[in-house]
């Protein structure tokens, strides 16, 4: 039995073992910062056909030992965590969940909870004790400071504290909330923030252009808009998809993203400064009125954001410091995703303290930066109405929204995977700069 206060710094043979079945981007994110902590039993796994690869790349690592498959990870294992896409969780829980130990502590890092739930309900022999878990964030982000959800669904409170002193080496924030709650909460957090993004994307690729290099979108707002486009698809696209498709309150989300985006366009096309202007301040109201005034504002400075421009382009950065003044936008993607929030009756702030990503947080970052401004709102709102610079995007930036909730109602991961991978293919040149740039962009965003 597992002491509960067990730690790192205690003798070896006292240590659990810590078996991963699952070892892409987040599983491996969890055996380093293990191995680096200082836990010495560490069994890991991942598709049989990449045992050898496996032994090789872990073979002097200190702690973890490759096993060839999930059911020799599972016999010997005190804590289990299945680290694989939420698609294949019920296959891979089903073949390798009658082979966990009796009294083991099993977990999954799936980001939608609902099928993981259904699979461990189904598949795990009653013996064991189901605590889950999910870091909100990518496998390239540190672990301190961020939110780690855990999920107490059929286990003791002695089982809870043994994940909690695995996991206290992260650092992270510890979240403690049920299956349910965690699928609407990363709905709210992840979903929409997410499809705004990707319709971006999708939108400045269908144009064939890289606007942010032709003195467009770069600066302040815009710096953090292509940052988190860019890291996005470089991503996994499966990371996306299982959210969306496999989570029934991202689906809601999704297409009433869609349809702000449609209803703030025609208001714009139709030259109705008075309605738009009304829709908006409406949704602000909703979403802003509440927020406490000494809260401090997430975004950080314009001049500081500058230093993260892709590609830099000082003399064009939107920077009050700059030698041009900030192009007029109606940042479409803000504006709708403020209208959204208000019309789901979503309040982001309090899902700010409790579990928000680092994409989330620069997202409410620029939504408050721009909302909690009238100079800046207003702003918006006269270009969007009367400025055609940005109009063809605006277009574009509609036809995209509607894609994505299209694609998303159909149910269809391969028609996902296919859309997210077309307009990966065309910005992937400019993933290495934007990866290490984002980095240190949520980093400072972090540290202020």
């Amino acid at each position: 039995m597992v002491r509960t206060n067990i730690s790192p710094n205690d003798p070896a043979e006292e240590h659990p073992t810590i078996g991963l079945i699952g070892m892409g981007a987040m599983g491996a994110m969890y055996a380093k910062h293990l191995s680096k902590a200082g836990w010495k039993k560490i069994s890991v796994c991942d598709l049989p056909d990449k045992f050898d690869s496996l032994k090789l790349q872990y073979a002097d690592v200190p702690g973890i030992t490759v096993h060839p498959d999930g059911h020799a990870v599972s016999r010997i294992s005190d804590f289990i965590m299945y680290s694989v896409e939420a698609e294949y969780i019920d296959r891979v829980v089903a073949q390798y969940g009658p082979s966990t130990k009796v009294g083991a502590i099993v977990s999954g890092q799936t980001s939608v909870k609902a099928p993981e739930k259904h699979a461990f309900e189904n598949y795990l022999p009653p013996d064991v004790h189901i605590v889950s878990l999910h870091s909100l964030h990518g496998p390239t982000v540190s672990p301190e400071g961020q939110p780690l959800v855990l999920i107490q669904h059929r286990a003791p409170d002695s089982s809870l504290h043994v994940v909690e002193s695995i996991f206290r080496c992260f650092g992270s924030r510890f979240v403690y909330l049920t299956y349910e709650d965690h699928d609407l909460v990363t709905a709210n957090v992840q979903a929409v923030t997410h499809a705004a993004f990707l319709t971006m994307g999708t939108a400045w690729a269908s144009q064939r252009a890289y606007p942010w290099e032709q003195g467009q979108y770069v600066g302040g707002i815009e710096t953090v808009k292509v940052n988190i486009m860019l890291r996005i698809y470089a991503n996994k696209w499966h990371v996306y998809a299982g959210l969306a498709i496999l989570n029934p309150s991202a689906r809601i989300q999704i297409d009433q993203y869609a349809s702000s985006a449609t209803a703030l366009f025609k208001l714009m096309l139709a030259g109705d400064e008075d309605s738009l202007r009304a829709r908006i301040y409406q949704a602000r109201e909703q979403v802003f009125a509440t927020v406490k005034a000494e809260r401090a504002p997430i975004f950080l400075t314009e001049d500081v954001l500058d230093q993260f421009t892709i590609g830099g382009h000082p003399k064009l950065s939107g920077s009050p410091t700059a030698s041009s003044a900030p192009p007029s936008n109606s940042h479409l993607a803000l504006l709708a995703m403020v209208d959204c929030w208000a019309h789901l009756h979503i309040q982001p702030f309090d899902h700010l303290d409790l579990a928000a990503t680092p994409i989330f947080r620069m997202w409410i970052g620029v939504a408050e930066y721009l909302f909690r401004s009238p100079e800046r709102l207003d702003s918006a709102i006269r270009s969007a109405v009367y400025d055609v610079t940005h109009r063809s995007d605006d277009l574009e930036f509609v036809i995209a929204a509607r894609g994505w909730s299209q694609c998303v109602s159909f149910g269809s991961l391969e028609l996902y995977k296919r859309r997210f991978l077309e307009t990966a293919s065309f910005f992937e040149s400019r993933f290495e700069e934007a990866s290490a740039i984002g980095s240190e962009m949520i980093k400072a965003i972090s540290q202020s």
